[in-house]
């Protein structure tokens, strides 16, 4: 049970000042729910100049002193992956609510043990599903809920990013990145956005193929590309993850009995096929009007947002608004535990060799 805190402000504490940590930062530098105690990175000038950036009361390069020192409410963890388990550890240790970026742990078990410590402790634990708050899939959630799409029967979740492409951090070999010591090397770091989106459309899972492969030649990569192919009872789901593809992309369809929607996260905007005005025979037409008409309010609509700097990472800020309400209201979580199990044990079984094609 999580205690109620709605009569104070939150004292919150953030480990890693990197380019992720940037959302985090500005929401809680502007967030009346809870004040900024302190910001801790390996490097103290990143610490400084994020501290100084967003107001925040210290900075520190130990962790653990930070801890004892500032005691916060809340710790929001935005390192590299392979920190998170023992970082998880030690901010349920020390009496704190975590938030943690993904992925949450290696593997589900570890996932479950980290769960338990803090449900033993009666504390918080969120992974960030940031992708799932953003404006597109919330919009795509709310037609499911209205009927429009019918019975759903068909989801897919596409990312291309060139992580094996010359100028890539991930493709250093005099700096290896640490992601790739996770079990699906560095396409690891992004599978949870992939898992959990497509399970947010699909009942529970009974079967899992995968194809893992590696086409480029970077001895750094365990793969770099994924197709699997998830059967849910009556729906099927497609994830598909790829390094060679151009432009990036991060796209997601969802097809019902009655009709199908689908949206680009990096380029927003909603393309909806079904039934019209006009009947059967002009449905095409009035479809290809529609969206049309949807293309050009998007352009002006991210025209808009190119100058006010809302990103891909907007998402964020709604998860962590509902987060923050209910840590203080002692209400349901908006990423539940039930969430993260499905997402961690479906990148699981992706990886079992028996699941493998």
């Amino acid at each position: 049970m999580i205690e109620r805190n709605s009569s104070r402000v939150l004292r919150v504490a953030a480990i890693g000042a990197g380019r992720i940590s940037e959302e985090h930062l500005r929401f809680l530098s502007a967030s009346p729910q809870a004040v900024l105690a302190a910001v801790c990175d390996l490097s103290s000038a990143m610490a400084e100049f994020a501290a100084d950036r967003f107001n925040a009361e210290s900075h520190y390069t130990d962790y653990k002193r930070m801890l004892t020192e500032v005691k916060p409410d809340v710790v929001h963890i935005m390192t590299p992956p392979h920190t998170h388990t023992t970082l998880i550890r030690d901010c349920l240790h020390a009496d704190a609510h975590v938030i943690v970026e993904k992925p949450i742990a290696p593997s589900n078990a570890e996932f479950r043990e980290l769960w338990e410590l803090a449900r033993s402790r009666g504390r918080a634990l969120l992974e960030d599903h940031n992708a799932r708050f953003s404006e597109p899939v919330l919009a795509i959630e709310k037609m499911i809920a209205q009927g429009r799409l019918g019975d759903v029967r068909e989801v897919e979740v596409r990312l291309a990013l060139p992580l094996a492409g010359p100028g890539s951090r991930y493709n250093d070999p005099n700096l290896p990145h640490p992601s790739h010591g996770l079990p699906a090397g560095a396409l690891h770091e992004f599978m949870p956005h992939l898992c959990y989106l497509a399970l947010r459309f699909l009942p529970p899972v009974d079967r899992v193929g995968a194809a893992w492969t590696k086409h480029g030649k970077s001895n750094l990569f365990k793969y770099d590309d994924l197709d699997c192919i998830v059967v849910a009872g009556d729906a099927h789901g497609r994830i598909r993850m790829t390094c060679y593809q151009a432009p990036d992309g991060f796209s997601i369809a969802v097809r019902g009995t009655k009709a199908w929607v689908e949206t680009d996260l990096y380029h927003p905007c909603l393309r909806v096929v079904g039934p019209r005005p006009g009947g059967a025979q002009l449905m095409p037409l009035v479809n290809h009007l529609a969206n049309g008409l949807a293309y050009v309010r998007a352009s002006a609509v991210g025209f808009r947002n190119k100058i006010i700097q809302k990103n891909l990472y907007e998402g964020i800020h709604t998860f962590l608004h509902q987060t923050y309400t209910a840590l203080r209201e002692g209400t349901p979580l908006p990423v539940s535990f039930d969430d993260m199990d499905r997402s961690t044990r479906l990148l699981d079984d992706m990886l079992r060799k028996e699941n493998q094609v």
